[in-house]
């Protein structure tokens, strides 16, 4: 884990660790603004502050500091933490930040922080988190040990909460939804006999952020633009109520042959969408 300083998170650092000597030629205009959007400063002084946290504590303090509320329905369908099973928690992602944070510390608290989620590894720069979590390179190629990894993840004892996903949702057609979920939670469910909890998390970003996002997705593609947005995203989201709805957990004999694996995806994506 990083050593948390005042200055955890650092842009100057973090382009010359992707970009090596090529970080030099980024204009010093585009290193302030980029400090700016993702509020740099602001981060590190909570980081700081909360520098004595980690894992699920963390995540409880960083939903303090966001002032979320959370109305969570169905919380009668997770399972007993003293069950001695294990399980995949998937969620919708419509704000790509902060519903992880909620979600990590609902999950955490309840199982006592026997979880893992799979995450951007630039969010591996935020020592709190660290502890619970299983990265995924996101800004540049798909790590080569991706898959070594997801299955660590699957094989140890603790609980599993993913974002099929993979992206935050998208606007199309007026309506914010997720794109089509990723058939590793399934297959890897089957194959170490996981029962899967859905769970919907209600909330959106702005108006700006879909646009920006559409269209980054039609016109850059090979950057996600929009992610340097989210962290904006999340100070835009302080101080707002949203709703968590958990569903009963899908038994992963559920699973069989009938469909592949990513249409057993879809199936539990729309699982989700109806909670």
């Amino acid at each position: 884990m990083e050593q948390i300083t005042e200055k955890t998170i650092d842009i100057d650092r973090l382009l010359l660790s992707k970009m090596g000597t090529k970080a030099k030629f980024v204009p010093r205009p585009l290193v302030s603004w980029l400090k700016h959007i993702i509020h740099q400063d602001r981060v590190n002084a909570y980081l700081w502050e909360s520098r004595h946290l980690s894992g699920t504590d963390w995540l409880e303090e960083c939903v303090r500091y966001l002032d979320m509320t959370l109305d969570v329905v169905g919380m009668e369908n997770l399972p007993a933490k003293d069950d001695g099973r294990l399980y995949t928690f998937v969620s919708n992602h419509p704000l790509g930040g902060a519903d992880g944070v909620a979600l990590g510390a609902i999950i955490g608290r309840h199982y006592d922080g026997r979880f893992r989620y799979l995450v951007n590894d630039l969010l591996m720069n935020l020592p709190g988190l660290a502890l619970v979590c299983i990265p995924i390179n996101k800004t540049g190629g798909q790590s080569r040990g991706f898959p070594a990894m997801v299955e660590s993840g699957f094989r140890s004892d603790n609980h599993m909460l993913m974002f099929p996903a993979g992206i935050c949702s998208r606007r199309r057609g007026g309506e914010i939804r997720d794109v089509a979920w990723k058939k590793t939670f399934v297959t890897k469910s089957v194959e170490y006999r996981r029962d899967v909890v859905p769970i919907h998390f209600g909330g959106q970003n702005s108006d700006f952020f879909y646009r920006l996002a559409n269209i980054s997705d039609r016109y850059v593609k090979k950057v996600n633009i929009a992610m340097l947005f989210l962290v904006d995203e999340m100070y835009k989201n302080v101080h707002k109520t949203f709703r968590v709805a958990i569903g009963k957990p899908i038994p992963w004999q559920t699973f069989d042959r009938s469909r592949t694996p990513a249409e057993w995806a879809q199936y539990v994506q729309d699982r989700v969408y109806e909670l």
